[in-house]
């Protein structure tokens, strides 16, 4: 006797659910940096944000290079992103500096991460339309992860200073306000996505980013500022070269 066709599904592959099980940790190291920051140990809450935006760039290609793209996982990726670059960096931010602000303070937060659900949505209207923002070589506006990365940027410099020299509360509270409007910009930023690099120069860009990584790994918080200002610098370039066009 025939089955049902709901019982005629083919068991999925394990393999299949490796993008999705990525994320899943991205969530719980998203979680848990909040959890590290209640206890004030904000650099392993940042690391652990840190280890979340890492899985966010491994999840997708390891789902395309699988072909076990799925409806359910790009949602669940979109909501992994608001957790962890629109609600854990803003909070750990705020348990960190920006308490004795009391209202401003969060106002603060909930300002950047609306910005960045904005952002995360805006993405994926452009996504489902086709219209994908950085099939010219820019997004438009700065990218969450990017963003989570930036608006983090105070507790770097911080934490290279050995927390000598702790910036203003409200002016903390302004540059998270500054970063929130950059992700909801029209400004375009660059998209590693279409860089391309000739064979002959392969070497050479292992070569930089075995320094990088290196450089990170000896000199985690002096780097981390090092590339937020390049990013920043990034973009400013960004927009010149787009007006000038």
């Amino acid at each position: 006797m025939p089955q049902p066709p709901e019982k005629q599904k083919k068991d999925q592959p394990f393999v299949a659910l490796l993008p999705n099980v990525l994320t899943v940790v991205a969530i719980c190291a998203g979680l848990t940096a909040i959890q590290q920051a209640f206890f004030g140990n904000y650099e392993r809450a940042v690391v652990l944000i840190l280890i979340a935006t890492v899985l966010d760039g491994l999840d997708g290609r390891l789902a395309r290079a699988l072909n076990s793209d799925s409806l359910i996982g790009a949602e669940l990726d979109s909501l992994a992103d608001f957790a962890n670059f629109g609600v854990a960096p803003a909070l750990v931010m705020y348990l960190w500096a920006l308490q004795d602000l009391a209202k401003f303070g969060w106002i603060a937060v909930m300002v950047f991460a609306v910005c960045c659900v904005v952002r995360l949505a805006r993405f994926n209207v452009a996504n489902k339309s086709e219209e994908d923002a950085a099939n010219d070589g820019y997004f438009v506006g700065v990218p969450a992860p990017a963003g989570a990365l930036l608006v983090m940027a105070p507790m770097y410099l911080d934490f290279a200073l050995d927390k000598s020299t702790h910036l203003p509360s409200p002016l903390i509270s302004l540059y998270m306000i500054f970063v929130g409007w950059l992700l909801i910009s029209r400004i375009p930023t660059w998209s590693f996505k279409a860089l391309s690099i000739s064979r002959e120069h392969t070497r050479f860009v292992l070569v930089g980013f075995a320094f990088l990584g290196a450089a990170i790994l000896t000199f985690t918080w002096l780097s981390l500022v090092g590339l937020c200002l390049a990013y920043i610098v990034m973009v400013i370039w960004g927009l010149r070269k787009r007006r000038k066009a």
